[in-house]
């Protein structure tokens, strides 16, 4: 990701023009990596300040999420509490355009004395780390302790003077001389893009390659080779970005591909990818940094604490999936049960001509026309009468199977499509709280064992509600987050009035549309079907139907599983899922530490 050093320094000056002089509020520590401080701020309110050390998502910044808190802080969390409540932050630092950034706080030692902790950030890939160091030069302690053992070039240790990561000589990408500049590139070999990285402090990848791709005109060739209107192009593009980011005026860009999925950012308009990549513009540093990395950290802190859900729901999937396949091969063998009645008819019509110890016989059949005649197995050790009530018995037992199959493969069929939608409800899943309630429902339907001891001693996360958006028009619009929200809200909550949505056919949340007595309008309609459409597993598709009727005409089906219902007088709108708009849409809700 392009979290270079020029960027943090963006993010630098835009952390210092409210949090110089800010107190620390409240620290948290939602997950093993990660740690939020909130400041008060003077004339600016309660800031919140998001640290990551994770490997692939390593950042600070200003954040507006509510992230889920577990229930005992970690012990990283409880020392920075200890050391730095009530501090207050004097100054942020960061080296030339190296990816750390010190805060400095004053507070109070255990003698009441006032001294000086920085926090550190560091921002380095698979080493970045989170410190606390003491007024003395030494690590009071990390997030992420590293001992010779894994690290023979820098031990990261309580009691171990913090020392700087090894630093190259490198130019400053906004201050640097033109005939430096042409003489480092001179020296090598490699493509220029390759080349500016290692010339500059501070540049990522596609900053680099942008340059590239603004002064060789869309090529590629090495730095040493470059002609000299290239070069003028080259000095030309990096003086204007030096202009725009000291003079405050660049923009900030988050490039998606043609499916949405968000690839990349800048702090300049990347254009080396044309029409393969559409970019999003933000006007400040930490509001695009919280937005891009949000969605990837609910993602990746599910998908880890919901993994043996995943793994119970795809073998029980499979499993379903084999059973019913075999009960529709038996069904298919049974249609061939009227042949057994047949022959059972015509040995029954014809035993004066048979005898006990015959093999075979060969009968006309009159119930077709022409009265052909067809052969039939005969065991010779029972008479005739005996042969015919063994084909009876056989018609009557696969006949009898046809009727159970039948039950037995739609019944498969129904708990196919319910494991489908706890799946999906899993894959939307964003707090502890939620996944509470579906092991609950898995619980409760006799997929998964629940210890009652341990259940007992363990305190369950609060329930979330449903979640809220209000259209451009001003209604209510509430979806479901699992099967039995969905039950709840469709069933319990709406009125028999207000608006019912799903996707046709396709695994989903139920959306409810509060009209307190009102006819919403197409384009509160059309807001709901696109949140419903969002909500479901066809999230990624395009021209999705969704159905939608008025509550009275949803009823749930005696014994049906959770979250099923059936629905009539639907009318039917085809929308394409849009993240934007659904999140423009939504109504903010705070979420309990």
């Amino acid at each position: 990701m392009a979290l270079d050093g020029v960027y943090l320094s963006l993010i630098k000056a835009e952390l210092e023009q409210s949090l110089i002089g800010s107190r620390v509020d409240k620290i948290h520590q939602p997950s093993r990596d990660s740690v939020v401080i909130a400041l008060r701020t003077q004339g600016f309110g309660t800031k919140k300040l998001m640290f990551s050390s994770s490997a692939g998502t390593a950042r600070v910044h200003f954040t507006e999420r509510e992230p889920e808190n577990p229930q005992v802080p970690p012990m990283f969390c409880m020392l920075l509490r200890k050391h730095l409540s009530s501090g207050k932050l004097l100054a942020i630092r960061q080296d030339g355009f190296e990816r750390i950034l010190f805060f400095d706080f004053e507070t109070a030692d255990e003698f009441g004395d006032r001294v000086v902790l920085t926090l550190a950030a560091e921002i380095m890939g698979r080493c970045s780390n989170i410190l606390l160091i003491g007024p003395d030069g030494r690590v009071i302690d990390s997030i992420k302790r590293v001992s010779e053992d894994m690290s023979r070039v820098r031990r990261v240790l309580p009691g171990v003077a913090y020392t700087l990561p090894p630093r190259d000589d490198r130019l400053n990408p906004l201050d640097f001389s033109e005939d430096e500049l042409f003489s480092r590139l001179a020296e090598t070999n490699q493509e220029l893009s390759k080349a500016l990285v290692k010339v500059f402090e501070g540049i990522s990848p596609i900053f680099a390659r942008e340059c590239a791709f603004f002064a060789l005109k869309g090529g590629e060739r090495p730095a040493n080779g470059l002609a000299e209107d290239e070069k003028v192009r080259l000095l030309y593009y990096l003086r204007d970005v030096s202009r725009l980011i000291s003079s405050g005026e660049n923009k900030y860009y988050i490039l998606r591909d043609r499916d949405g999925l968000m690839k990349d950012f800048c702090f300049v308009k990347i254009n080396q990818y044309g029409s393969l990549m559409f970019d999003r513009e933000f006007d400040s540093p930490s509001k695009l940094l919280d937005f891009f990395y949000s969605e990837r950290d609910i993602l990746a802190q599910t998908k880890q604490r919901a993994d043996d859900l995943f793994k119970l729901l795809i073998s029980l999937s499979e499993r379903i999936g084999r059973r019913v396949s075999a009960q529709k091969l038996e069904l298919e063998e049974c249609k061939n049960r009227d042949e057994y009645r047949l022959k059972g008819d015509l040995i029954m019509s014809n035993l004066y001509r048979l005898e006990k110890g015959m093999s075979k016989a060969r009968l006309e059949n009159f119930y077709a026309e022409g009265s052909p005649e067809i052969e039939i197995e005969l065991d010779p050790r029972l008479t005739p009468a005996q042969n015919a009530q063994k084909y009876y018995s056989e018609y009557r037992k696969a006949d009898t199977a046809d009727k159970m199959l039948r039950g037995l493969i739609e019944k498969g069929e129904e708990e196919q499509r319910y494991i489908d939608s706890v799946f999906d409800s899993l894959s939307r899943a964003s707090t502890e709280g939620e996944l509470s309630e579906i092991r609950q429902e898995l619980s409760q339907e006799g997929y998964i064992r629940t210890l009652r001891s341990k259940a007992k001693k363990q305190k369950l996360p609060k329930a979330l509600p449903p979640i809220e958006y209000i259209s451009s028009d001003g209604f209510r619009i509430m979806a479901g987050r699992n099967n039995r929200q969905n039950d709840l809200l469709t069933l319990k909550t709406a009125e028999k009035s207000d608006v019912w949505l799903h996707v046709k056919n396709i695994t989903g949340s139920h959306v409810i549309i509060s009209c307190e007595g009102k006819d919403p309008p197409e384009s509160t309609l059309s807001e709901a079907a696109l949140i419903a459409a969002y909500n479901s597993s066809a999230r990624s598709g395009s021209t999705v139907p969704v159905d939608y009727t008025l509550v009275r005409y949803v009823k749930k089906p005696s014994g049906a599983k959770p979250g099923a219902v059936i629905y009539t007088n639907q009318k039917t709108l085809y929308v394409t899922p849009d993240s934007e708009a659904v999140e423009a849409l939504r109504k903010k809700q705070g979420v309990a530490s």
